[in-house]
């Protein structure tokens, strides 16, 4: 599918380029593939370097799978079952060195997310976050102690076919347009802007 996103100003192509398909082929990915996503990860920039994301994942055809997919909702099991790996994304709520509590932790995962994502952009797999998953039993089933927010499940997988997604999301396989820049940067002040639909 041709990308039809048109950046208002200049930036490197791999923006405009990355997007949340839900079409994948049900293929595995190698672990060399899988490992490039979270090494993407690892140099997110973080408050006092504390690095608090976290993943769990889980891989298609181990033992698993079944758990993680079935913490999800029936909508995301639907197209979320092609696949190749599952992860779940933690922040950790407190700094190592101190045990204090870190205000900018969900920020600074939120970073490591978007390495993640970008990645897997440039490696042409579908890299989809999701908060459609049941996060409490999340906490239960993978053991997470309270320490730990969890933050959001993604599928990982190699591109599929639009024709094989239920016939209510091939109508929505296609990449989103943004909001314009002047809509959330604002000099000197905050400005509410008005819903436009």
């Amino acid at each position: 599918m041709k990308n039809k996103r048109t950046p208002q100003y200049k930036v490197n192509k791999i923006f405009p380029k990355r997007w949340s398909p839900r079409a994948m082929s049900g293929e595995e990915i190698t672990n060399e593939e899988l490992m490039s996503l979270f090494e993407a990860a690892r140099w997110a920039p973080s408050s006092y370097n504390n690095q608090p994301w976290r993943f769990i994942y889980a891989k298609k055809n181990t033992e698993n799978w079944k758990k993680f997919y079935n913490l999800m909702v029936e909508f995301n099991k639907s197209w979320a079952k092609n696949a190749a790996v599952l992860i779940v994304a933690l922040s950790k709520k407190t700094f190592s060195h101190n045990n204090q509590p870190s205000v900018t932790a969900q920020f600074d995962t939120g970073a490591a997310w978007q390495n993640l994502a970008l990645q897997g952009s440039i490696m042409n797999l579908v890299v989809h976050g999701m908060q459609g998953f049941d996060y409490h039993k999340t906490k239960f089933e993978l053991k997470i102690s309270e320490d730990y927010d969890v933050l959001a499940m993604i599928a990982v997988g190699k591109k599929g076919k639009k024709k094989d997604l239920p016939k209510e999301l091939r109508e929505r396989e296609f990449p989103s347009d943004r909001k314009k820049v002047n809509e959330f940067a604002f000099e000197g002040t905050f400005k509410e802007i008005p819903k436009t639909h």
